[in-house]
């Protein structure tokens, strides 16, 4: 009764939002039309150097498209002769090509704009995805799409940079977080921002500080013509001691570019607003960035947990704080003191996180099924999602040389079925498996595809099946911070008398100890398959079968009979048989 009473008060709400012609224009909307994929795809996590138990600056991306390429590469550094130019080219976040076509990055090639920057005396090398996350200079960066109001966006072909490509650039020009700001706002400001993309957030960091740093297009009569500015952009810093977060939400409120330890920001930053009619100062109310350019109206409670990702964050990292998840994310602070300096496991587990025992939680009641699958309910979207491509963790770290301070690290596939795998910054090439795989296509060469097909296993047996997972992390993920560590003394020490032989050590470590990671992995989904084979629970070792202790428990039964008493055709209306 409850479900078919739903039914058309839904469809009467989407009636209404449909007639009213949808979003209004100061509404903010995603870049394109993959709505679903990009409103709400990629949390980042920032962590001051204050705010970390050991001093490093830590930011997390999740890129939560579902479609997205998963592949890394590597750009190693290089010199440039007078005269040498780089292409700008239109890079989509989303699309993917076939390998058989070259797959996305031979494509890109294809799709150049008319732009062609004079190159420096010297590139940096740097490791990349779907945007570039790490170079050897320890410039790390994460990315959000936060959307902007509507009557700012800019799909045509006229600007010569997106997010992607700015990152790309940043990593390759750039030591330090501000450096990085300057340049991709300035870049943007002259040749244009938008096509693929509309509003973007980075999360910008080096291992003194760390940045927010927004940007929305101007709209799409935009011309380089013009001589006005091809981009709106604002940047904030976390103070030391603080941690921040980004849910898809514009973060940076008042702007006071007074204070240049804390803010930068375009020129016309706040008189853009004016002349778009987004902000008007005879209001009485001081300018505010994310309430002109992309306000997300709505609380955790009010969106039915689609908007829950900021409560969240604030009440684990600050519980003495009591924040409300009745409170509008629009006025949560900009970052918080945490009531304990964070660990890089801290952050690891924050980006697993399900909402387990709040309101939220995606296992709660019935929606779990038999086997408490957190990934069955779609109704909250959580922390961790299972249709994320993979997750990064950098790490700048002040108190080593820069190729070997910079970690990534990189958990491919679902966070809570996976295993994150540290890529040291200044290794000159990334774990081969990492730079093959597609979607559509098994690959037993891939690292990506490992990592699925021990996803692909948990499922079937989620809550017994995903303590193996946990016991297997102990081994890779645990325990490669004391390999890690043992990588940096001997990396360290060697750098005093070869910055070269550092690198070749920290090279060979990565490579390496992914490719044991991989192969464990391989294995553990084979060994998940055979344990819970037609739901039972065999054990090789004894040669013994039995049932898995949580398999249909009674309250599940019970569940299913009540149900299927509502939904025995004598009990339906007639109309609805």
């Amino acid at each position: 009764m409850f479900i078919r009473k739903a039914f058309p008060a839904a469809l009467a709400v989407a009636a209404v939002f449909v007639l009213s012609g949808g979003a209004g224009l100061d509404r903010p909307v995603p870049p394109s039309g993959d709505d679903g994929i990009r409103a709400e795809a990629c949390t980042v996590i920032m962590v001051g150097r204050g705010a970390s138990a050991d001093g490093s600056v830590m930011s997390t991306h999740a890129a939560d498209c579902g479609v997205c390429d998963f592949t890394w590469r590597h750009i190693p550094a290089a010199d440039h002769k007078p005269g040498q130019t780089r292409r700008l080219y239109r890079i989509d976040q989303i699309r993917t090509w076939p390998p058989a076509d070259g797959g996305k990055w031979a494509m890109v090639l294809k799709d150049p704009t008319p732009v062609a920057l004079p190159q420096p005396a010297h590139t940096y090398g740097y490791h990349h995805s779907v945007f570039g996350y790490m170079n050897d200079q320890q410039l790390a960066i994460a990315e959000s799409t936060i959307g902007n109001v509507r009557k700012l966006a800019n799909p045509t072909p006229t600007p010569a940079t997106n997010i992607t490509m700015l990152t790309l650039l940043a990593m390759e020009r750039c030591r330090t977080a501000r450096e990085a700001i300057r340049l991709m706002g300035s870049l943007a400001e002259k040749y244009g921002y938008g096509n693929t993309d509309g509003g973007e957030m980075l999360a910008v960091s080096d291992p003194k500080e760390i940045w927010v740093f927004e940007i929305v297009p101007v709209g799409p009569l935009w011309t380089p013509e013009s001589g006005k500015p091809g981009a709106v952009w604002c940047a904030q810093r976390v103070p030391d001691d603080h941690v921040s977060v980004c849910p898809n939400e514009a973060r940076i409120g008042e702007v006071d570019l007074a204070d240049e330890d804390f803010f930068m920001a375009s020129a016309h930053v706040e008189s853009f607003a004016v002349e778009a009619g987004l902000y008007d100062p005879k209001g009485g109310k001081p300018f505010s960035w994310k309430r002109a350019y992309s306000p997300a109206e709505g609380s955790a409670v009010s969106s039915e947990g689609r908007r829950s990702r900021m409560w969240r964050f604030f009440d684990l990292v600050a519980p003495s704080q009591k924040f409300k998840a009745e409170t509008a994310n629009m006025d949560f602070p900009f970052s918080v003191k945490p009531d304990r300096k964070l660990s890089a496991m801290d952050v690891m587990a924050l980006t697993r996180d399900k909402s387990e025992g709040t309101v939220f939680d995606p296992v709660r009641g019935l929606r779990g099924g038999p086997f408490r699958n957190p990934n069955y309910y779609k109704g909250t979207r959580l922390i961790s999602v299972p249709n994320v491509e993979y997750t990064t963790l950098t790490q700048c770290r002040s108190w080593l040389p820069d190729p070997v301070g910079g970690l990534v690290w990189v958990a491919l596939g679902a966070q809570d079925t996976s295993c994150y795998v540290p890529l040291y910054g200044g290794a000159t090439a990334v774990p081969p498996s990492f730079s093959v795989g597609d979607h559509f296509v098994l690959d037993r060469d891939s690292a990506r595809w490992a990592f699925d097909y021990v996803d692909f296993h948990v499922q079937v047996a989620y809550n017994a099946a995903i303590e193996d997972v946990k016991a297997a992390r102990k081994t890779w993920e645990d325990g490669a911070f004391d390999r890690v560590a043992e990588a940096d003394r001997a990396a360290a020490e060697l750098f005093k008398r070869s910055p070269k032989e550092a690198v070749r050590h920290v090279t060979g470590f990565t490579l390496k100890n992914a490719a044991d990671v991989v192969a464990a992995w391989w294995k553990l989904g084979d060994d998940i398959w055979i344990k819970y084979n037609h739901l039972g629970l065999y054990d090789a070792a004894k040669r013994r079968s039995g049932r898995i202790p949580t398999a249909n428990p009674d309250w599940w039964n019970r569940a299913v009979r009540a149900f299927d008493v509502l939904d025995e055709p004598a009990a339906r209306p007639a109309g609805n048989r």
